[in-house]
Order: structure tokens, then sequence, then C-alpha cells
């Protein structure tokens, strides 16, 4: 086999993925699974294992990720129909004051959208973007910027779906996701507040006329709200037990284990944390509402049938990933452009340019992480990349925030719960989420070369 036959493989997957997706409107899951199984017969290897390897590395994601998204769905719903999600919105309001509105409403997203989806928190925060325009007559766009500035968690952080996938495939820890996810997108939300600042006075906007619904986030008081602690608990939680647990380990790198270490080593699991965070959610859910068991088992079951479609896309891009490992891609790219192709700061750059692009062509951040980890783990040399590879992790999901427009479900929701026009969302939107990615890619730049954590 010629080294340029594994790139002739990895054009033909991305051929079928994108054009499947985009010209022949596939749904995701078909057009990954097509790649794959086009893909792994393609490759090396005994026919008799071609399409059963498939099926291995999807079943494989599944484990990997499967019980987290799933539970994830769980604590996002339970947050928002109890009222925590809520909760939280207003102790950001109350920590900040209404004259710093916008830094509010970009922080209190930020943190909800760690363990719920963007658009369920950006639902949550336009009646309050209205009920505050409404209060001082005057920057709407750039409250409703700050509020979707939110969506850098979204593609850097787990445990949403896109992040997750990446620490999956390229074997990171989740608590190191977390953590430098954290340490790039906080920045990156910061200029998204500039930018919003920014737009607010050079693009004319009139705002939508408020319905006397929205005249707050919620209709309900303070009082009837759950309490902050145990509103806040589901995504502290979790992210204490699991960032424990990676810290431990660090400090303990030749194994030596104690009752501490076992306990965290069960706790810090992401799977069980997120069990014990949904868990939390759930009885303030049922403690706030009073619902009946049947209806905390419809809802829960309409969270997992929205889940079951994020973690069959996941699952078939784990496939395509496995598939293009054994086309063997990364000894073909190391024959034709040196071993530097497989690591250093160029392959970062190919990672945030490859999602960019994947991104502009069919609109969805998370598929772009599927597709993009997929291939650069085909290609990775961990080795030698000379930092620790949750930086290429950060630049797939910074790639994956630029290249927003019309095809993208996010630009139609923003466009549509803020009131603006299309060409109004083009020059707001569609900028916003380039700076974001631009700002998390130049973050992870510097954090990659003052501190690579090398493996």
């Amino acid at each position: 086999m010629t080294s340029a036959y594994p790139l002739l493989i990895l054009c033909v997957g991305l051929v079928v993925v994108v054009g499947g997706i985009v010209v022949l409107r596939l749904h995701a899951f078909i057009a990954l699974i097509a790649a794959a199984m086009i893909v792994s017969l393609m490759a090396p290897g005994d026919w008799g294992d071609k399409i059963p390897r498939v099926a291995e590395a999807f079943g494989s994601t599944a484990a990997g990720v499967g019980i987290v998204i799933a539970l994830a769905a769980i604590i996002g719903m339970a947050m928002t129909a109890s009222g925590a999600a809520d909760r939280v919105v207003r102790m950001f309001l109350g920590l900040f004051g209404e004259r710093r509105g916008g830094t509010a409403l970009m922080a209190s997203g930020f943190t909800l959208a760690i363990p719920v989806f963007f658009d369920t928190v950006f639902f949550l925060l336009v009646p309050l973007v209205r009920s505050m325009y409404r209060r001082t007559g005057r920057h709407y766009l750039k409250y409703l910027v700050a509020a979707a500035s939110c969506a850098v968690a979204h593609a850097l952080i787990p445990p949403t779906p896109g992040p997750l996938i990446i620490a999956d495939t390229l074997a990171i820890d989740l608590g190191v996701m977390m953590l430098v996810g954290c340490a790039v997108g906080l920045p990156a939300a910061a200029a998204g507040l500039v930018f919003g600042a920014w737009v607010d006075r050079t693009v004319p906007v009139t705002p939508p006329r408020a319905e006397a619904a929205t005249d707050v986030p919620t209709g309900v008081d303070d009082a009837n709200l759950p309490g902050l602690g145990w509103s806040i608990a589901p995504i502290v939680v979790p992210v204490a037990l699991i960032t424990a647990n990676t810290v431990a380990r660090a400090m303990s790198p030749d194994g030596a284990a104690s009752p501490l270490m076992h306990a965290l080593a069960v706790l810090g699991n992401p799977q069980t944390a997120l069990l014990v965070a949904a868990a939390i959610a759930l009885w303030t859910y049922r403690r706030q509402c009073r619902p009946s068991s049947q209806q905390v088992a419809d809802a829960v079951g309409e969270a997992l049938m929205a889940a079951g479609v994020i973690v069959l896309i996941t699952c078939a891009g784990g496939a395509f990933g496995g598939a293009l490992r054994a086309a063997e891609l990364a000894p073909a790219i190391q024959a034709l452009a040196g071993d530097s192709a497989s690591s250093g700061f160029g392959l970062l750059f190919m990672a945030f340019g490859v999602a960019a692009l994947i991104k502009f062509a069919q609109g969805s951040s998370t598929a772009a992480m599927i597709v993009t980890s997929a291939m650069i783990v085909a290609m990775i040399d961990t080795a030698s990349l000379g930092f620790h590879p949750v930086y290429v992790g950060t630049a797939i999901g910074a790639g994956s925030l630029v290249g927003s427009w019309m095809n993208d479900s996010g630009f139609w929701i923003f466009a549509r719960m803020g009131g603006l026009t299309e060409l109004q969302t083009l020059r707001t939107w569609t900028p916003l989420l380039a700076l974001l990615g631009a700002v998390s890619m130049v973050m992870t730049l510097i954090l990659a070369a003052v501190l690579p954590m090398a493996p």
C-alpha cells in the first residue's frame, strides 16, 4: 500500500460524510455509519474483520460516553423543570447587579452551559434579556450577545456532548478537559462580552415588543424557586468530584493507593459523578414541583430520547474514527510531510482548521467535533506532541465555533428568539462565534506554550 492511499481513504470518508449531510441531506448518523463502512472496506485487513471492527468501534465509543451523555440530559431537564437553572441566573444577577447585567448574563450562561444544552440555556436567558432592556431602555444587543457567549462552554467543557466526545476519542482525562476548557473558554466569553458592547453601538436593532409573559425570567417568585445550594449542586458536585480524582491521581502517579484514593476513584469516575448530580437534580425537581412518579418518568424519558440521538451520532463518529485508524493514516502523513505533521503546533492549527471547515459546511458544532476528533486521533503521535493532547481537544472545540451561518440551528435560535433579521444575525451572531473560536484558539496556543503538561 502506497503512502498516498490512506490519504485517498481519508478524502473518500470526508466526501461521504460532508456530502451526505450537506448535499443529500442525510441524517448525520447515516452519513457517518456509511462513511465508516466504506473507509473500513478500503482499509487493509482481513475481509471478515472489516465490518465487525466498525461495530466494535461503535460499541467502544458507547462505553465511553453513552452513560454520561444520557445523565447530562437528565440533569439539564431536571434543572430547567425545577427552576434550579433560573435560580442560578438570578444568583449571578444579584452578585453582579443590574449595572453589570451583561456580565451576569455571560457568567450565568457560561455556568449553566456546562451541563445544559446551549438552546435550553439561551431560551432561559432571552426573557431576562428583554426584561433588563425594558428596565434600562438600552443595551438590548449587548445583553443578547452576552447571553449567547455561553456557546463557548458548549464547545469546550464536558459533559456537553462535543467536548465529552473529544475527551473520549483523544483519551483525555475528563477533569483535565474541564479545567483546561474553563481556562480557554472564560477569556473567550469575556471577549464576547466586549464584542457585545461594541456591536450594541454599531448595529441598529429594534428590540421585539415585549409580551407580558416575558417581563421576568419566569413567572415564579424567588421564594418559590429551589435554594441556591440545591440549585447549583448538579453543576458543582460532578466538577468537584471529577477534578478531585484527577488531582489525586496526578499527585500519586506511582499508583500508591489509600482508602481516600479508592473512594475518589469511584466517586470521581464521570459516570458516578454525573449519576450523583442527576440524583440531586431529580430530587430537587420532585421536592420543588411535587410531580407524580409517572410525570417524572415521562420527563426523564423525553430527556433520554433527545440524548439517544446524540449518543447514536457520537458512536457513529467513533466508528468512523476507528475505521480511519485502521487505514493507517499517521504513518502515511509522517512519510509525506515528516514527523511534524502529527506533532507540534501545526497539528493544533490543522485541528482548528478542519473543525471550522466542517462546521461551515454542515452547521453542527457537535458533528464537527465528532468528525475532526475521529480524523485527528488517527494521525496523532502523542509521544512527540510536545504538549498535552488536551490542547488538541480545545483547538478542535475552538474550530467548531467558527463558520456559523444559516445552516446552523444556533443561528436561527439566536435570530428568532432575539427578534433579529437574517442580516442582523449575520452581523452579530456569525462574528461573535468566530471571535469566540479565535480567542479560544489563541488561549490554546498560549497555554500549550507556557504550560505544556507533556505526557
